[in-house]
């Protein structure tokens, strides 16, 4: 039974705080980054307070879903780094509370954040889209002169560039016009200069009704210039009132409420199921119809039809011909001509008949395509809350840094994997290049095995960013290594051992020696040897682990000359000079699969090389050492 603990109340606290701020963050971002693509709609346009404020409110209503699970992720980063850093963790793993056992009662929040978003995403969102639409629609349909700016050309009319000196808001009039307009060819220029006028959008929106009072109409008319003269036609009108319609089909009607509500954004998951059979049974009866048509042009006049092909032979025989080619020879030039043309005109006719009935195909599989993504999508976007939970709690309690600073950066690189997964995916489903499903949960299965990797590692107390263990990976797998770097001791209690080191460094030399000249390490090896058989170096690792004993001995000498030859030893590699790896079958793997055998057998060899080197800096030091050891030696015996 699930029972509420006081751990439970103090994670919450915690975590729901962060959560409130960085969702508002999220939210603000979200927002100002969706309202660069319409920010052309509302500066300058004089929009009430009353119409922005429902903008932006619908806005954020469609935005909620998205912000979700980046506001989760960054605050389970901050919250789980505070704790790590303050030591709060350490002592709830310290009371037996494991990691997962202290994250319940936010898995169980999280979870409910994750349902909130579907809710937002499957029953507040279609309606938010539906009515920012019918806003937007509304902001241009009911005063287009909201559009034309002041100052400057506006060029959003088809062949007409729109200058505004002053708009009054409340009246809807425009004063100071000035309109450069192509009439007809590039030489067919006219210019429209009025005092005032006034804009307006006809009864089925797909045209502008432009009204001007006082003004003058400049034109040229060099298209009618037939004769060739050097005078250009030239027509010049003045004008008390006129008007002029202009065809707008981008801006003033986006799209009508029909076109908003049949938008898959703008529907529940109900209504995209139930649409979704009627779409593919007309895609398919569509699809059956066009395949019939299809087959008719092979059959249809003045072509045979299948009645026709079998008595093909006998209406040959009895017009004298034997096959097509013979009649289209007997044919005069210019009837050769004529049947070409003919041919060729229905060839291009089918082919733009087919081109026509192709796009609308692919326009139809696309509708299909659009509504299953928006599905699925809403899934995987609420899935994606816990997903981002269980990267954001580990990577905070692994990193164990608070604040704005490490977080976020994690957050932010995390979130632009994702993103770009999400859209590339969505993107590639939607052009039909990928399976809807693995377009929209390619992103999903991408964070998925991060965040059980963090989790798992984070439970096991597993330090994944610990840098310095990476690195000393890569340098084993390189060959690489560290040099000593062995410093004098501040405190001494017992001097080392000299008489007895200095014995074991000489049978360590004569012990070098010999095993440098069974080895012989200058010799290739044989590689059914190195990766078939067992290969483990027992002599070698005996030398190095007698001789760190004396090296640990000696590094409490309070000499500087012997400090400084400790330092001069090698650190040796005891395995990877006989064989790739420690166990048996990786090396059977490496030694089956040609060039990764071909690397570890270069690399091994590399190694039998700079184990020959190593044993004679060895040898050298250990003489060096004997030798500082019997001059102290002497030197003591004189001081008695």
């Amino acid at each position: 039974m699930f029972r509420i603990k006081k751990l439970d109340i103090f994670m919450t606290k915690q975590f729901m705080l962060l959560f409130a701020g960085t969702f508002f963050i999220c939210q603000f971002v979200l927002m100002m980054q969706f309202l660069w693509r319409y920010v052309d709609d509302l500066i300058g346009k004089g929009l009430t307070l009353d119409v922005l404020a429902k903008f932006f409110w619908y806005m954020g209503l469609m935005l909620m879903p998205q912000a979700f699970p980046l506001a989760i992720l960054l605050s389970s980063l901050i919250a789980f780094g505070n704790l790590g850093e303050s030591s709060e963790l350490t002592a709830i793993k310290a009371a037996g509370i494991s990691l997962m056992q202290s994250m319940r009662s936010l898995i169980v929040i999280v979870c409910m954040i994750a349902g909130i978003s579907y809710f937002f995403q499957d029953v507040i969102g279609p309606e938010a889209n539906r009515s920012f639409g019918r806003l937007l629609l509304a902001m241009k349909q009911t005063s287009p002169e909201l559009e034309i700016p002041e100052g400057i050309f506006y060029d959003g009319l088809p062949d007409t560039n729109l200058y505004v000196q002053q708009k009054d808001l409340q009246t809807g009039h425009l004063y100071g016009i000035v309109i450069y307009r192509r009439t007809g060819s590039y030489e067919d220029q006219a210019i429209i200069l009025a005092d005032s006028g006034m804009l307006q959008s006809t009864a089925e929106k797909k045209h502008l009704l432009l009204t001007l009072w006082s003004g003058e109409w400049f034109e040229n008319m060099r298209s009618q210039d037939i004769g060739g003269s050097a005078q250009i036609p030239y027509r010049r009108e003045t004008f008390g009132h006129k008007q002029i319609l202009l065809d707008y089909d981008g801006g003033f009607s986006l799209e009508d409420v029909a076109d908003l509500s049949n938008n898959a954004k703008s529907k529940p998951n109900s209504r995209i199921l139930h649409d979704l059979d009627s779409i593919r049974q007309t895609t398919d009866s569509v699809g059956r119809s066009f395949y019939d048509q299809a087959k008719s042009y092979v059959y249809r006049e003045p072509y045979l039809t299948p009645a026709d092909s079998a008595a093909l032979p006998a209406r040959l025989a009895s017009v004298g011909a034997e096959t097509f080619d013979s009649i289209y020879d007997a044919l005069t030039g210019e009837q050769k001509v004529t049947a070409t043309k003919e041919a060729a005109r229905l060839a291009q006719a089918a082919v733009n008949d087919l081109a026509m009935k192709t796009d609308y195909a692919n326009y139809l599989n696309r509708q299909i395509r659009v509504h299953e993504i928006e599905v699925i999508g809403k899934f995987t976007l609420a899935l994606s809350c816990i997903i981002f939970f269980f990267i954001g709690a580990p990577l905070g309690a692994i990193i164990r840094k608070g604040g704005l600073g490490v977080p976020v950066i994690i957050s932010v690189i995390v979130f632009i994997v994702y993103y770009i997964f999400e859209n590339s995916g969505m993107r590639m489903a939607r052009e039909d290049e990928w399976s809807v499903w693995f377009g929209k949960a390619i992103s999903t299965m991408v964070l998925l095995p991060m965040a059980v990797f963090f989790t798992y590692k984070a439970n096991k107390d597993s330090t994944v960013f610990n840098f310095d263990t990476y690195r000393l990976v890569v340098m084993r797998m390189l060959g690489l290594r560290q040099k000593r770097n062995i410093v004098p001791k501040e405190v001494i209690i017992n001097d080392p051992d000299y008489d007895a080191d200095a014995e074991t460094l000489k049978r360590l030399g004569k012990e070098i020696e010999d095993y440098s000249a069974k080895h012989k390490l200058l010799r290739w090896p044989n590689p059914i040897t190195v990766f078939f058989h067992p290969g483990d170096d027992h002599d070698i690792e005996h030398i190095s682990d007698e001789l760190e004993t004396v090296i640990e001995d000696l590094g409490y000498a309070r000499d500087k000359t012997i400090m400084h030859e400790l330092n001069n030893y090698p650190v040796l590699a005891t395995h990877a000079h006989t064989r790739p790896f420690a166990r048996r079958w990786m090396n059977i793997v490496s030694g089956l699969v040609l060039p990764l055998g071909a690397f570890f057998y270069i690399r091994m060899i590399r190694f039998r090389l700079r184990l020959y080197h190593d044993l004679k800096i060895i040898g050298r030091t250990n003489r060096n050492i004997v030798e500082r050891i019997g001059q102290m030696a002497l030197e003591r015996a004189k001081s008695k």
